[in-house]
């Protein structure tokens, strides 16, 4: 075990002294990396670091397509059709309304003011096919005029609109709006019941 230890100790020193020469028996004893060794270990590197960005450039494309499915302009106009439609057909007077045969358009009456004996006010919603937009007309309603409607203002609720329809069950009013942007298409289906006499 000594002659072993002396012989390792007699192989490094030629390192530690660059003007002597390594002989045939002590260069058993040095320590390295072969080509061989370097060119296999280069290649597990490439392949773990190529499978790495794979999975960070996968997640990447599903994190995109996920927030464009959440927070795309589709999803977030559905949104604000749904929540339009609601407020407005709730406060409708169920006694009252007009709707479309082919489902296109249905006008609702209800209290502008609440002192008032009869409904005073109107809203229309629309599918403007010309535009692809969802619209409502809002204004006066005075039965006893012959030209009852007085409009105020003409708002446009969402666009990109494919299709819009309109339909009543007793109480209920339901909007099947089909919105598109040409890469989504959201299908939104809202239900409101008129709550007024």
């Amino acid at each position: 075990m000594l002659k072993k230890r002396l012989r390792t100790q007699k192989a490094l020193t030629p390192l530690e002294n660059p003007g002597t020469t390594i002989t045939r028996t002590n260069r058993m004893f040095l320590t390295g990396f072969t080509l061989t060794e370097l060119a296999i270990t280069a290649v597990i590197c490439t392949v773990v670091i190529l499978g790495i960005g794979f999975v960070l450039a996968d997640n990447q494309r599903g994190w995109n397509r996920m927030y464009d499915r959440v927070y795309a302009d589709v999803v977030t106009d559905g949104y604000v059709a749904r929540k339009t439609f609601d407020n407005i057909i709730r406060k409708a007077s169920r006694e009252k309304f007009l709707l479309d045969d082919a489902g296109s358009w249905i006008e609702i009456y209800y209290y502008i003011n609440s002192d008032s004996a009869v409904t005073d006010g109107y809203t229309r919603f629309y599918y403007d096919s010309g535009n692809s937009q969802l619209k409502f007309d809002y204004g006066n309603w005075n039965p006893d005029d012959p030209d009852p409607r007085d409009l105020i203002n003409t708002r446009i609720v969402c666009s990109d609109v494919s299709s819009c329809i309109f339909k009543v069950s007793g109480r209920s009013v339901q909007m099947v709006l089909t919105l598109d942007d040409g890469s989504q298409m959201v299908t939104t289906t809202s239900s409101a019941v008129m709550h007024s006499e």
